[in-house]
């Protein structure tokens, strides 16, 4: 069984989207467990303070050392982790290649940062993966720590309904994914290819790889490289 526990500011913002779906049938199925971890619980002072301004005059606040540390070090006092992995925009942006690594590791750490992010000597020492999920900025790491989750758990064994499904998504193979349809076969004059109905498995694969060959060259160019 895989175990994620996931620090933050506001773990309410997660509770729903990972209780639901494809998430929700790996927690039935004993195939994973997430964990949500408040860091106000570990904060200073009568207020349970976690954060501060930062040092240079720069506006905005950031997420302090001693909380993070202390929420940190007792989780890592029971568990071992593979990975602690801090979600930041000023990171590697996540690839799947990235995704498959970490749905073989058993147990894992998330972090999320919030406000301008958190102190940079927690990510000096304790920190073991740095990743982001786009060139852009959120308010705050809970919904990439949703995405990183979601796209590891559906390649657990047992999650999916149809384990091999997961082998035709885009970027397994470094193409986005091909055309896909479903029944009637005509839906406002616009028809189902012939290809995909004709039994004929060699030249649907064929297709399909065609299909996504041309998507990728149009769309994401990059990936061919």
């Amino acid at each position: 069984m895989m175990r994620i526990d996931i620090i933050s500011a506001v773990p309410e913002l997660m509770s729903s989207f990972l209780s639901h779906s494809i998430v929700k049938r790996a927690i039935n199925n004993a195939l994973v467990e997430i964990h949500f971890h408040d860091l106000r619980a570990f904060g200073i002072g009568k207020f349970n303070k976690i954060d501060d301004y930062p040092y240079g005059g720069e506006s905005g606040m950031i997420l302090s050392c001693e909380p993070l540390a202390k929420c940190i070090s007792s989780l890592r006092d029971q568990f071992d982790y593979d990975e602690i992995i801090y979600l930041t925009p000023d990171a590697q942006v996540l690839k799947q290649a990235e995704v498959n690594r970490l749905s073989l590791k058993t147990n894992l750490m998330m972090i999320c940062g919030h406000y301008k992010g958190i102190d940079q000597r927690i990510r000096d020492e304790f920190v073991t993966l740095e990743i982001s999920i786009g060139d852009y900025v959120l308010s705050g790491g809970e919904i990439a720590a949703c995405v990183l989750t979601d796209s590891i758990i559906r390649l657990i064994p047992g999650a999916l309904g149809d384990e091999m499904s997961a082998l035709s998504d885009s970027f397994q193979d470094s193409l986005l994914s091909y055309p896909v349809y479903t029944r009637p076969k005509v839906w406002r004059d616009r028809e189902v290819p012939e290809v995909l109905l004709s039994g004929d498995h060699k030249k649907i694969d064929a297709w399909r790889h065609e299909k996504a060959l041309e998507k990728t060259k149009q769309i994401r160019p990059d990936l061919l490289g």
